[in-house]
């Protein structure tokens, strides 16, 4: 039987509710929840607790704190949450720094006595495991064969992105950004992405969470290519962020600096969000890395050149 009421926290669950076609059941979203267009209407039921406005360097001082104290980054609204009614919530435990934690969302329905919502939590890794949930949640809703015949649609035209790439000679070697201050490389399903688009990843490993990397690092493994996509950030944010990069010693001296080849993507938009968008954000890097052989139109909007 098809859920009825949906409270979805996490902005790649409510992409992959509504691309399951659940989206006059949705009834309450996440603070960060922003497409499809239109989902900004629904009620609101968490908040973060840091100024996400602050500088990069700020945010991941105020990260740690919480962390080391063993704080929850996000404030679940559980007087909210019972007044929706849901009859399921989507949410996660992959990053505690990213969205509102499994954990978090069961201390706000503790104390429900009946009627409780079935809680769905997504742990993504790789990009099987994105579309695995997609199969998961579908099944969770009530409807199955929605989320095998997404998963079976998304994974053809991946598949077909990573055939034109492979053909298309030189594997420039790339680093993803996905922190600016201090700085990140990226990783999980974003190795993966960049090897379908073809490119050699460095720094991140598929299915491993992002590591943090010394500047000297970068510079010393010269990469062909530095695709600047902070977490939750998206273009115009992530430009302001720019000042402690640039300023690095021996920036201008990088070889992807020097030949043009550093790029600004929406990683919010895109690459952050395990859900349906990562097949656009693989044409992304595929237009990215070879601008002759994939048009995909995403130049200007998901990414532009620095």
């Amino acid at each position: 039987m098809s859920a009825s009421r949906i409270v979805s926290l996490l902005p790649s669950t409510t992409e992959i509710a509504c691309a399951l076609g659940f989206r006059e059941a949705l009834v309450g979203r996440s603070h960060e929840c922003d497409f499809p267009p239109g989902v900004e209407a629904l009620p609101v039921c968490t908040e973060p607790k840091l100024d996400p406005e602050a500088p990069s360097r700020a945010i991941d001082n105020a990260v740690k704190r919480f962390v080391r104290d063993g704080l929850s980054i996000y404030r679940v609204d559980p007087e909210g949450l019972r007044a929706l009614a849901p009859d399921v919530i989507l949410t996660q435990d992959q990053c505690e720094v990213c969205a509102a934690s499994l954990a978090d969302v069961e201390a706000a329905v503790r104390d429900w006595v009946g009627g409780a919502p079935r809680l769905v939590s997504l742990s993504p890794e790789t990009l099987a495991d994105v579309w695995g949930d997609l199969e998961r949640v579908a099944v969770a809703l009530g409807a199955p064969e929605r989320g095998r015949a997404l998963a079976e649609t998304l994974t053809e035209r991946v598949n077909e992105i990573g055939e034109r790439a492979a053909g298309l000679g030189p594997r420039p070697r790339v680093a993803l950004v996905e922190w600016i201050d201090p700085l990140m490389g990226a990783g999980n399903w974003m190795p993966e992405l960049v090897s379908l688009a073809g490119g050699t990843p460095l720094f991140g490993k598929p299915g491993e969470h992002s590591p943090w990397l010394a500047w000297d690092a970068l510079r010393a493994a010269e990469p062909d290519v530095v695709v600047i996509l902070p977490c939750g950030f998206d273009r115009e944010r992530s430009r302001r962020e720019l000042p402690p990069l640039l300023a690095q010693p021996g920036w201008d001296a990088l070889a992807a600096v020097a030949a043009g080849r550093v790029y600004l993507a929406d990683g919010n938009q895109y690459f952050n969000r395990p859900g349906p968008r990562l097949v656009e954000s693989l044409e992304i890097l595929a237009e990215i890395l070879h601008p002759d052989a994939c048009a995909f139109g995403h130049e200007g909007s998901g990414w532009e050149r620095l």
